[in-house]
C-alpha cells in the first residue's frame, strides 16, 4: 500500500551565497529554480508545499500551498522541514532545496523503498562524493524530535539527521543530478 507523501521544496533561505536574492526566483534557462524543482518533484507526490520566508506572493503564484518558518530570523532549512512537518497530513515528507534543478525522476521512489525495507525515520540521498542532507523522506513522527533539536539552538541538519533512525540511499550514477546553484556565477554557467 502507498503512503501518502507531501512534498516540500525549501526556498525559504536568505541567499547569502546569491548576493541576498531570493534563490528560488532566479532564473535559470528561462524559468525560475523553484519552477525546476516543482517540475522534478511535483509527479513523485501526492501534495506539493513551497517553504518561503520572503515573496510568498510570487511563490504562491505557482499554484501550491506556500509556508513560512514558525521559527523567526531564518533558522534554516530545518525550521522549513519543521514547518510543513507541522502542517502535512500526510505520515510521509519528502524534502528538496530550490536550488537542485535536474534531481532524479525516481528520487522519492528510491528514498521511500530504502524507509520502508530498513524501518527507518528518514532516508536521505548521498551520492559517491556526499550526502544530499536536504534531498530526504522522513515519517512525520520525528517532528517532536526536531522541534527539541531545534529549541536547544539547533541548525546542521546532518547533525539532526545523525539522530534520528537514518538511511542513504546511494545514487552512484546520477550524482550529477544534485548538482546545485548556489551563486549568480553558477547560474551564467549553467544558463
Amino acid at each position: 500500500m502507498h503512503e501518502k507523501i507531501t512534498g516540500v521544496i525549501l526556498a525559504g533561505g536568505m541567499g547569502r551565497r546569491m548576493g541576498g536574492a531570493d534563490k528560488g526566483l532566479q532564473y535559470l534557462r528561462g524559468q525560475p529554480l523553484v519552477a525546476w524543482a516543482i517540475d522534478r518533484l511535483a509527479p513523485q507526490v501526492d501534495h506539493l508545499l513551497i517553504s518561503a520566508n520572503r515573496n510568498l506572493a510570487q511563490y504562491a503564484a505557482f499554484g501550491y500551498p506556500v509556508l513560512s518558518d514558525d521559527i523567526p530570523d531564518f533558522a534554516g532549512p530545518l525550521a522549513g522541514l519543521h514547518a510543513v512537518l507541522g502542517h502535512a497530513d500526510t505520515p510521509l515528507v519528502a524534502s528538496v532545496p530550490c536550488d537542485t534543478p535536474w534531481l532524479p525522476v525516481d528520487l522519492v521512489a528510491r528514498l521511500l523503498a530504502a524507509l520502508q525495507e530498513n524501518t527507518a525515520e528518514l532516508a536521505v540521498a548521498r551520492t559517491p562524493q556526499r550526502i544530499q542532507p536536504l534531498c530526504c523522506l522522513m515519517r512525520r513522527n520525528v517532528l517532536p524530535q526536531l522541534t527539541r533539536y531545534l529549541m536547544s539552538g539547533g541548525r546542521k541538519v546532518m547533525d539532526w539527521q545523525a539522530s534520528v533512525n537514518t538511511v542513504s540511499v546511494l545514487f552512484d550514477s546520477e550524482a550529477d543530478a544534485f548538482s546545485n546553484i548556489n551563486t549568480i556565477e553558477e547560474l551564467t554557467r549553467h544558463g
